[in-house]
């Protein structure tokens, strides 16, 4: 049986995209499903917003960086290398808590075997339609009301189901992410769906 392809959206810094990302690959394993990721950004999302704390404000601007690099990565090598590279950046980031910056992109774009000068488009405009364009194919279906992750599978009669989330923490695991994602297929597959949320309580587990 051909799997199934699921397209996922991510942003590197969002530490909840990268749990999400996690649980996908999990769930690749327990399910017939293809995981495909693309890139959308934060900083794109809300530019322009005035009503945001400083600090948001200066991640936005340090987001610039790792999701220009990962376009740039995919128009030299192809969409395929943006799986590796996502894992090669996140796990830095996330697990080693190394900062965003050069030194992250270098040792990331390394570890893949791909082209260290890649990380000059970090500070560089030129791939900035691109990444506009990638971050709208994803958002478009499911509006500007949410962030990253963005998931686009096909239902069961062939249309696209798209939704925000889920947000989880920790990584669900073997079984249990399974039937997690059979669980979200069936809710944001339901004709006239558009919401199921509480209050997060607990902070982003990366095991």
């Amino acid at each position: 049986m051909t799997p199934t392809s699921v397209d996922m959206w991510f942003d590197p810094i969002c530490p909840w995209a990268w749990i999400t990302s996690r649980w996908l690959l999990e769930v690749q394993q327990m399910r017939k499903i293809e995981v495909r990721f693309h890139v959308m950004s934060l900083s794109v999302l809300n530019e322009g917003r005035t009503d945001l704390p400083q600090r948001y404000h200066d991640l936005f601007e340090v987001g610039w960086g790792p999701v220009r690099v990962a376009v740039a990565a995919e128009r030299k090598y192809g969409a395929e290398v943006l799986g590796p590279l996502y894992t090669a950046l996140g796990t830095r980031h996330h697990h080693d808590r190394q900062p965003i910056g050069r030194d992250l992109y270098v040792a990331a774009l390394t570890e893949v075997g791909l082209g260290v000068e890649l990380a000059d488009a970090a500070d560089s405009t030129e791939y900035d339609e691109e990444l506009r364009r990638s971050h709208l194919a994803g958002m478009e279906p499911v509006g500007e009301e949410v962030g990253t992750p963005v998931i686009h599978v096909p239902g069961p009669d062939g249309r696209r189901i798209a939704f925000f989330g889920p947000v989880v923490t920790p990584i669900p695991r073997g079984e249990a992410a399974g039937r997690l994602w059979d669980g979200v297929l069936l809710v944001a597959g339901t004709d006239g769906f558009f919401e199921l949320k509480r209050t997060r309580t607990r902070d982003p587990e990366f095991h």
